[in-house]
């Protein structure tokens, strides 16, 4: 054989080594971290409830997480309707591929919330859900106040370290979008 075919076979073997690599690399969960331990405020303070609607909850938690997520290339919205919908945008190849992710908020003895995954559009692809949190969790910088947990499919959003002003403790009460029913609870503290 001469040198330029054994070139070209050894090129070949290199690409599709790469490939498999990454097919390897994506499909691969990994592993998920483990839930911060938070605990309860328990200062002395003032506790006011706080009843909000799905559109006020939309408005603050896009707020949140733009201030968050200054200067990152790809977005991340949230809708909520009768379950949270985080909505991002995948680049495979050059093409924008826009992934909308369904989620079942749980209220967590702690105040924090459990976004739980139920379903997902991800253009024409089929993509295992992990994958594409993994892929969230590796490829966006999001809020230190969010956890992307892949192998769990589910997002872990810590209450206590979301950066409200002031010395303001936030924890969720109830949290029912069916029926639009959503009470958070924030202790001001006393000096």
């Amino acid at each position: 054989m001469n040198r330029w075919k054994i070139a070209f076979l050894g090129l070949v073997g290199l690409i599709i080594a790469g490939i498999v690599a990454l097919v390897i690399f994506i499909e691969s969960p990994g592993d998920s971290d483990p839930l911060p331990i938070t605990e309860r405020y328990s200062g002395n303070g003032s506790v006011l409830s706080v009843k909000a609607s799905r559109d006020d909850l939309e408005g603050l938690a896009n707020t949140y997480i733009g201030k968050a997520m200054k200067g990152e290339q790809l977005p991340v919205m949230m809708r909520i309707e009768d379950d949270v919908i985080l909505h991002s945008e995948l680049i495979a190849f050059s093409f924008k591929v826009p992934i909308n992710m369904h989620f079942d908020p749980v209220v967590l003895a702690d105040g924090n919330l459990l976004l739980k995954q139920t379903s997902m559009e991800i253009g024409p692809l089929d993509i295992p859900p992990e994958t594409v949190l993994k892929l969230l969790r590796d490829s966006i910088k999001l809020p230190e106040w969010m956890v992307v947990r892949p192998k769990e499919e589910e997002i872990f959003i810590n209450l206590a370290e979301l950066p409200v002003s002031g010395n303001l403790h936030v924890r969720a009460k109830t949290l029912n979008l069916a029926e639009d029913d959503i009470v958070f609870e924030v202790t001001i503290p006393h000096e």
